[in-house]
């Protein structure tokens, strides 16, 4: 018998004054049994840092043909397509090439590492963004998972702070490949 998906909702305010964006978000996050709370969590994070109206999470680890996030406009064209961990090289230049651009989000102590093996692999991805988040921060988001959760996002100058109201996080980035 297949595990079934744990279901986490999330009660978001993002408070995003590099975009402007003001907005609160009733979120359902469906949870794969191979999936950790960090991971999830950094899904959430990165939900939070592109949010918008046609933002949505997608089948994930359920599918391996789709993100872990993406943007579609009106005719279904992906815009925006995120990652979240070490995808390998194959699945990033197939993203390139089906989407605007192209988000990975990694997290791990070894992000480096991963990196630095595929660097040179997807340099010509032109619309490749990939971001590294501290593993020490993402350890203490893990932290904050509960099956019921009220979260307050505030990103300022770069830099984003995510709380539950009992504790904060401070989450820095280093950009690998893309804007800087």
């Amino acid at each position: 018998m297949a595990l079934k998906a744990t279901i986490y909702k999330a009660d978001l305010q993002i408070a995003d004054m590099d975009r402007n964006f003001y907005e609160g978000q009733v979120l359902t996050l469906a949870r794969h049994p191979s999936e950790t709370d960090e991971r999830m969590m950094v899904r959430l994070l990165a939900f939070a840092i592109h949010a918008n109206e046609a933002l949505t999470f997608t089948k994930g680890l359920f599918d391996v043909e789709e993100p872990d996030l993406w943007q579609k406009d009106l005719t279904g064209a992906i815009q925006l397509w995120i990652e979240v961990g070490q995808p390998d090289e194959k699945k990033l230049l197939k993203a390139c090439g089906r989407s605007e651009h192209v988000v990975v989000y990694s997290y791990s102590a070894t992000s480096h590492i991963w990196w630095k093996q595929l660097a040179n692999k997807v340099e010509r991805c032109k619309n490749l963004t990939v971001i590294n988040l501290p593993s020490d921060a993402m350890a203490e988001l893990e932290k904050m998972a509960q099956r019921t959760m009220q979260l307050q996002c505030t990103i300022q100058d770069g830099q984003i702070w995510l709380t539950d109201g009992t504790t904060t996080v401070e989450i820095g980035r280093e950009t690998f490949k893309g804007e800087r």
